[in-house]
């Protein structure tokens, strides 16, 4: 009886044993992989460093041209299909046909509305009261 409780005290530390040789195996694997990386770019870039003076003149520009190619070509890429998306929302919006965000589009379109409604019902108050206020005072030219 008294090998029962010992019993999952030595599983817990078998599972433990196993965890950790695990993690060290993992690790150290991941860490030689790592050095032998480091290693490997090392000797690229000293093999390649001589290939990159003498033909840096013609490398840069180039390499700056292609980067500009490319970045132009993805954004006009992006914005044309950007451009079609919008398109593509305000024609079903247009023929009633009620795309994502239409209900928030609706709203925001009321709440600018009133607060216009308001803000005009406020000028034209503010000149009634200023033109009553020019009526009612008496005059200091004559």
């Amino acid at each position: 009886m008294a090998t029962l409780p010992d019993q999952p005290q030595t599983q817990h530390s078998t599972s433990q044993v196993v965890k950790t040789t695990t993690a060290v195996a993992v690790g150290g694997s991941l860490m030689l992989l790592s050095g032998l990386t480091l290693a490997g770019t090392i000797i690229g870039l000293v093999l390649a460093t001589p290939l990159l003076v003498i033909f840096s003149p013609v490398i840069v520009p180039a390499a700056v041209t292609f980067f500009l190619i490319l970045a132009g070509f993805f954004i006009s890429g992006g914005l044309g299909v950007t451009a079609t998306f919008i398109f593509y929302w305000m024609f079903r919006y247009a023929t009633g046909k009620h795309p994502i965000g239409a209900d928030q589009l609706d709203r925001a379109r009321e709440k600018i509305a009133h607060a216009a409604k308001e803000m005009r019902d406020k000028a034209e108050h503010f000149g009634q009261q200023a033109q009553q206020q020019i009526k009612g005072s008496p005059d200091q030219d004559t």
